[in-house]
């Protein structure tokens, strides 16, 4: 594995049974970068999270993290104790206090940062003596990331952390993430199904469907390799069949044809302009874009 990359997948494969969860995924995770994982229900995000935290074996393929193999036990033990990680089930005893918790938790990391702990305690207003059983779901969620961050980790590997919360408290998680990256220098690798989420506070991106990465970069790279080109023709837009190859789909709309493509933007404004097109715009698109287009294609 690079030195560069703290996670690598290539060709990763997961089956249960007749189910094809992952179907050869690759992923290249930048040391100290923000990764996000996006992708519908049932893509895949939380089987890729379960191999590379040991909880799940590879039916192919390969996982590294730290430059470890995630299917071997004693190297996966290894990655545990480097990695914060937080799923949706919030994995907490509810039969002791916050206090506890967390004091329970930092006995068995020597890293522990209690200034971090006191600090993100009051930010996210826990109190210390409340039993966990008594915490609502948004608390519970701020005191998984809490004793996730507080550890000492290089990585943090979150699985739909927000699920669930309410939108002030979703919007106070991603804001102690990104702090989090900048102060401590860590490298934050999360799934969400929530394209703004992603799009809010992600410098890498995945799009994953049905078991297999379909789209993957920088997210500005991914940006600007992207247009969106409206192209106005006097009457109804004609059915082009546009040769240039980086055409990626085609939208008619009334007198509208709306192209999303990869490469060629002056290509397809020649070929539009020899059918007669009046005007024409080439604008940058969004994430929503990219992946409401790779949605409806997989489908």
């Amino acid at each position: 594995m690079a030195q560069s990359n703290i996670i690598e997948t290539v060709g990763l494969e997961k089956h249960y049974k007749n189910v094809v969860a992952l179907d050869g995924l690759s992923l290249a995770v930048p040391a100290g970068s923000i990764y996000g994982l996006l992708g519908q229900n049932g893509a895949g995000k939380t089987t890729a999270i379960k191999i590379l935290m040991g909880l799940a074996r590879p039916s192919g393929g390969g996982a590294n993290v730290f430059g470890l193999p995630a299917d071997q036990s004693a190297a996966s033990v290894a990655i545990r104790q480097r990695t914060g990680f937080v799923n949706d089930e919030r994995d907490l005893f509810d039969s002791i206090t916050v206090a506890q918790m967390m004091a329970f938790t930092a006995s068995f990391f020597p890293k522990w940062r209690a200034d971090l702990a006191s600090r993100y305690l009051r930010g996210f207003d826990l109190p210390e003596s409340r039993p966990v059983k008594a915490l609502s779901r948004g608390a519970r969620t701020k005191l998984a990331l809490l004793l996730a961050l507080c550890r000492g980790a290089e990585l943090l590997v979150l699985d739909e952390a927000t699920s669930g919360l309410d939108p002030v408290a979703a919007e106070e998680v991603l804001q102690v993430l990104v702090g989090h990256v900048a102060n401590e220098g860590a490298t934050v690798f999360f799934s969400s199904h929530h394209i703004a989420e992603i799009e809010q506070i992600a410098d890498h991106v995945a799009i994953i469907d049905r078991g297999r990465n379909v789209l993957a970069g920088a997210l500005d790279d991914l940006r600007d390799a992207y247009r969106r080109i409206e192209i106005v023709f006097d009457g109804d837009a004609p059915a082009l069949q546009f040769r240039s190859p980086g055409v990626a789909r085609v939208e008619r709309k009334g007198r509208v044809l709306s192209v999303l493509a990869s490469t060629g933007t002056e290509q397809i404004l020649a070929e539009a302009r020899a059918q007669g097109s009046v005007s024409s715009e080439a604008r940058a698109v969004t994430l929503k874009e990219l992946f409401l287009d790779i949605a409806s294609r997989e489908r």
